[in-house]
C-alpha cells in the first residue's frame, strides 16, 4: 500500500526544519545520514558553512549535499542555508528553550528539573504543531467520522495513548476500540472491512506488532492512520496516512515517552475535527453523559 506522506518545505510558516531532520536520519542513506548528523550537531556553523565545506567535514561530497537537500523539499544548498540561518534565528528569540536538551543530574533541584521538562514538552508539542499536515488530518478526522469501527493499536506507552482516544471517541459515538494485545488487535484488524480506520501508534514506527496490525486491516480494506515521529518508518509505509509526531530525549525519558504528549495533541487534533463533522450527534451525546454521571458529582462548596 502506498503511503500518502505530506512533508513539504514551508519557510515561512515556521516549519521545524532540525525536527524533521532529527526524524527522518535514521532512514537515510549512510552518506545522507553522515550530513545528517553534522548539521544536527551544529546547525549555526552548517548555516555559515559553503555547500564544499559541510562535504568535506561529513566527509561526503557536493553531490551528495545537494541529494540530501532535495530529499527535504529544497531546490539546493543555497535554500537550506537560508532555512537553517532563519530557524537559527528564531530559536535565539525563544530564551525558554536554553534548557532543552541540557542534562538533569541526580542532585538537580526540582525547580530546574521542571524547568527542563516542561521546557521541552513546550518545544515539543510547538514542533509537532508545525510540521503536522492538516490535509492529513482532515482525510483522516472524516475517515473516523463516517466509520463503520475503528480501532487504535499501541504498545507500551503508546498504549496509554490509543486507550486515552478510545475513551473520547466512543463518548461522541464513534464505535471505537483500543488494543494493547497483538492477538486480540490481529482478530480485530482482521474483521474490518472498507470503511473501516485501523490507527496504528508507534514513535519509532518500527514496533513490529504495530506494522502487522496495520497491514492486516488495510489488506482488508480499511483506511490505516500511522501515528509516528518517523514519517519514513517501516509503519509510515504500512500505513495509508500519515500523522507525525516530535520528540526528544531528555534524561530519565526516553524517545518513546517524551512523543507522548506529541501524540496526544496530534490525536486530539483528529478527535475535534470529528466532533465537528458529527456537531449534533456530539452534542446530544455530551447532553446525555453529563446528565449521567451528575449524581456522582459533590454540590460546589461540599468539602
Amino acid at each position: 500500500m502506498v503511503s500518502i506522506i505530506f512533508i513539504t518545505r514551508e519557510t515561512e510558516d515556521a516549519v521545524d526544519l532540525l525536527g524533521r531532520i532529527r526524524a527522518e536520519q535514521p532512514e537515510l542513506p549512510e552518506a545522507l545520514r553522515r550530513v545528517a548528523e553534522l548539521i544536527l550537531s551544529s546547525p549555526g556553523e552548517a548555516a555559515r558553512s559553503t555547500i564544499i565545506d559541510l562535504a568535506e567535514r561529513s566527509g561526503t561530497s557536493t553531490a551528495t549535499v545537494t541529494r540530501f537537500c532535495r530529499a527535504l523539499g529544497f531546490g539546493g544548498y543555497a535554500e537550506l542555508r537560508v532555512a537553517l540561518a532563519t530557524e537559527q534565528g528564531r530559536a535565539a528569540q525563544q530564551t525558554w528553550e536554553t534548557d532543552i536538551g541540557q542534562e538533569i543530574l541526580p542532585g538537580d533541584g526540582l525547580e530546574r528539573v521542571l524547568g527542563v521538562v516542561s521546557g521541552n514538552d513546550i518545544r515539543l508539542i510547538q514542533e509537532t504543531a508545525a510540521q503536522l499536515d492538516l490535509a492529513t488530518v482532515e482525510k483522516a478526522a472524516s475517515a473516523i467520522a463516517q466509520a463503520g469501527r475503528v480501532l487504535l493499536f499501541g504498545v507500551s506507552s503508546s498504549a496509554a495513548v490509543a486507550s486515552e482516544m478510545e475513551y473520547r471517541l466512543q463518548r461522541i459515538r464513534i464505535p471505537t476500540w483500543s488494543r494493547s494485545d497483538a492477538h486480540s488487535a490481529l482478530t480485530d484488524a482482521a474483521l474490518l472491512t472498507e470503511g473501516d480506520v485501523a490507527v496504528g501508534i508507534s514513535h519509532s514506527g518500527r514496533t513490529r506488532e504495530v506494522i502487522e496490525v496495520l497491514a492486516e486491516a488495510g489488506s482488508h480494506g480499511a483506511v490505516t492512520v500511522a501515528v509516528t515521529s518517523h514519517p519514513r518508518s517501516p509503519l509510515a509505509e504500512a500505513a495509508e496516512l500519515v500523522l507525525t509526531t516530535a520528540s526528544r530525549e531528555t534524561t530519565f525519558r526516553s524517545d518513546g515517552f517524551a512523543a507522548i504528549h506529541s501524540q496526544l495533541l496530534v490525536l486530539d487534533v483528529v478527535y475535534v475535527s470529528v466532533a465537528q463533522r458529527t456537531y449534533e450527534r456530539t452534542r446530544q451525546a455530551f447532553d446525555l453523559t453529563v446528565r449521567a454521571v451528575t449524581g456522582h458529582r459533590l454540590p460546589e462548596g461540599d468539602a
